[in-house]
């Protein structure tokens, strides 16, 4: 049995917490008051803004099978406007390239 200290446990909790209240209490602010198209354009813009700046390190440091997966997940992008698709078709080409296909299952 995993052993779990409470502390820790207490942390991801209050983490998971701090998270949903942020989340919800933008929603209901952005409920409440009008925002102009510019700030609704930026809004929706976030989510791959966020993307790119976790992932952007990592491709500057990138071995070619980065790069080329980056490539991949560019084209699937583009075709199918599914980031979440994307981002799986970009993890899956970076293992079969770096031949550790079989390290999934």
């Amino acid at each position: 049995m995993i052993d779990l200290d409470p502390l820790t446990v207490a942390t991801i909790f209050a983490m998971a917490l701090a998270t949903y209240v942020t989340k919800a209490g933008g929603m209901w602010v952005l409920d409440r008051i009008e925002i102009s198209e510019r700030t609704e354009a930026g809004l929706e813009a976030l989510p791959g803004g966020i993307i790119v700046a976790i992932l952007a390190p990592r491709l500057v440091d990138g071995d070619p099978a980065t790069w080329v997966a980056a490539g991949v997940v560019l084209v699937v992008a583009y075709r199918t406007e599914n980031v979440l698709l994307s981002l799986i078709v970009g993890f899956v080409t970076v293992l079969v390239l770096r031949g550790q296909v079989f390290a999934l299952v």
